[in-house]
């Protein structure tokens, strides 16, 4: 079955970076496109940037245009999320997901999700 693995989350100051990775198995990765979606407490899950499949187009939300890049590397079956310039907003709950619909913004084109790292950004 297909697992997705988030990795990297943690406690950090407004300003830092941070990066986040997926590692996924079970599938033939590179036939997905991966997105990042995010849950702040009390809010709905969010999405945060997608990737395709062979990794030459990204999509990002308003929100993190300019401060996040999500990449791939379909040679090790990971997806990652570089955060830069971090805000006390995008405190979340982040998560992997894997859709076969590329450009997709809605949480309903995707079918398998990771179980969530945690990123804590402090003011």
């Amino acid at each position: 079955q297909v697992q997705l693995v988030e990795s990297g989350g943690g406690l950090v100051q407004a300003g830092d970076s941070l990066r986040l990775s997926c590692a996924a198995s079970g599938l033939t990765f590179s036939r997905y496109a991966m997105g990042w979606f995010r849950q702040a407490p009390g809010k709905e899950r969010a999405f945060v940037g997608a990737v395709s499949g062979n990794g030459g187009t990204t999509i990002y939300a308003n929100s993190v245009k300019g401060r996040f890049t999500i990449s791939r590397d379909n040679a090790k079956n990971t997806v990652y999320l570089q955060m830069n310039s971090l805000k006390p907003e995008d405190t979340a709950v982040y998560y992997c997901a894997t859709t076969r619909t590329f450009p997709a913004v809605v949480r309903s084109a995707y079918d398998n999700w990771g179980q969530g790292t945690q990123v804590t950004v402090s003011s």
